[in-house]
């Protein structure tokens, strides 16, 4: 597994979050930043969820330890 950042436009609400699980949800100015451990199945489930509701992506990145 690895801990993935998926960046969208908007806000993504609190209902939804769980969606989205195992990721968390960090909203930002006019973003969100979804944070998770997840395996490769799982972040391409998360991206589906995001395209199926019309969820714009703005980016995805892995995070490495410092």
């Amino acid at each position: 597994m690895r801990t993935y950042q998926i960046i969208v436009r908007g806000r993504i609400s609190s209902r939804l979050a769980s969606a989205f699980e195992p990721a968390r949800l960090v909203p930002e100015q006019g973003r969100t930043v979804l944070i998770g451990e997840v395996d490769q199945a799982q972040l391409f489930g998360i991206l589906d969820r995001l395209r199926d509701l019309g969820i714009e992506l703005l980016g995805v990145e892995e995070v490495t330890a410092p």
